[in-house]
């Protein structure tokens, strides 16, 4: 719970996720720069703002190199993308303008919602095996019944 500066207008307190936490395990390299992304376009998308960097509780101000943030721990792909930070940020400013394909945005969505494993095959099964558990998404509604033979 957050307990200074967020409180509801009856005086209680809210969590800082409530009710719009999602999260699924995701492979690295493209598809983790793919769910940044993802990730710092949605206030563009939900049309709070005309442009990710004037999102003044976005991350990407901290991946552009335009604010030092100390809560954010940039991953091993994404410091691959240059050697210096500011080629890095350059670099992520030309991803972020490149647009996120239809199916791209469809399967971030996808394996969000059924909290399934993002990325390529050979990590879904690692995932699988390891969990114990399946990781690939499903269709929606029951399995269809098998008829008697």
């Amino acid at each position: 719970m957050l307990r200074s500066g967020l409180q509801s207008p009856s005086s209680s307190q809210w969590a800082l996720w409530e009710g719009r936490f999602k999260s699924c395990l995701v492979d690295s390299d493209a598809y983790l720069l793919a769910v940044y992304r993802y990730i710092e376009l949605n206030p563009v998308r939900a049309a709070m703002v005309d442009a990710p960097n004037r999102y003044r509780w976005s991350s990407v101000h901290g991946n552009l190199g335009s604010l030092v943030d100390p809560v954010l721990t940039p991953h091993d792909c994404f410091m691959a993308l240059e050697r210096d930070d500011r080629a890095r940020g350059d670099a992520y400013r030309d991803w972020l303008q490149e647009a996120i394909s239809d199916e791209e945005l469809a399967a971030i969505r996808q394996h969000l919602a059924q909290a399934r494993a993002l990325g390529s095959p050979r990590f879904q099964q690692m995932v699988e095996k390891t969990l114990g558990r399946p990781v690939s998404l499903r269709a929606r509604g029951r399995p269809a019944r098998l008829s008697p033979a």
